[in-house]
């Protein structure tokens, strides 16, 4: 029986998951969650219940007790490399939300995508690329007003997402003055998936697994993901679908860990 609490306090591991596997459970029971099946960690999505203009936050007990929360702004529908200006300043417009939302329960990071060109053609990318960083750009500067990082996640392969290698994110980091969160998943559907995890100004991962070929959110061990590599880092949230994988994905990691 792996001992999850000596694991924390040897490591100063932060194990926790997003609430996308508790979506449908009422937002006051998942800290208690958490707590109960011995995570440290929380990361909230901003979608449906939790969308921070619904301040909805600021009712529910969200963390305490020892409990990291950490925020996924909302991404559905938003797009900060839009051509369509009004599609970029509403997705700036709910970062600044989410951020308040953070700086509101305490949350250190705001992960959110760093966008979609959806004509991946060079003079279209290279205007697409430049409305992102603009857009990331203002919004790490709020964050960091208001003691919260913003950190860019990188992103599957395919043609028309942004950051699916790690010198582009690395630009983003560097442009945008932000952090980085490394979804192990989506790295190993790039050529080179340590390169992700070699970037300085990490915030924490987001762990799942595939077989390479797509984005499919599969419990760690299901797919080709060297679970080696997570002794890189000590900070990780579990990012799956189904809850009862979830659990199982924790007693994986920690397996690994030892």
């Amino acid at each position: 029986m792996i001992n999850i609490i000596m694991m924390y306090d040897i490591r100063g591991l932060k194990l926790g998951f997003s609430t996308l596997s508790i979506f449908m459970r009422p937002p006051e029971s998942w800290s208690g969650t958490a707590l109960e099946d011995h995570f440290n960690a929380l990361e909230v999505l901003c979608e449906g219940p939790m969308w921070p203009r619904h301040g909805l936050w600021s009712v529910n007990n969200i963390g305490g007790d020892g409990l990291d929360v950490y925020l996924h702004a909302p991404t559905v529908d938003l797009n900060p490399a839009s051509i369509n200006k009004g599609i970029r300043e509403e997705t700036l417009r709910q970062l600044k939300e989410t951020v308040d939302m953070a700086a509101g329960i305490g949350a250190p990071y705001v992960t959110t995508h760093p966008g979609i060109v959806h004509k991946p053609i060079p003079r279209i990318w290279e205007m697409c690329l430049e409305y992102a960083m603009q857009v990331l750009g203002e919004a790490a500067d709020y964050a960091k007003n208001n003691n919260v990082i913003l950190s860019i996640e990188n992103m599957p392969l395919k043609k028309t997402y942004l950051c699916t290698s790690a010198e582009e994110l690395d630009k983003f980091r560097k442009r945008c003055g932000c952090g980085v969160t490394i979804d192990v998943g989506h790295a190993i559907t790039c050529p080179d998936p340590v390169s992700f995890l070699r970037l300085p100004g990490i915030s924490y991962l987001h762990v799942n697994d595939n077989k390479g070929d797509k984005d499919a959110h599969l419990c760690p061990g299901d797919g080709i993901l060297d679970l080696s590599l997570l002794k890189l880092h000590d900070r990780m949230i579990i990012e799956l679908n189904d809850y009862d994988n979830v659990l199982r994905a924790r007693d994986v990691i920690l397996r690994a860990l030892q």
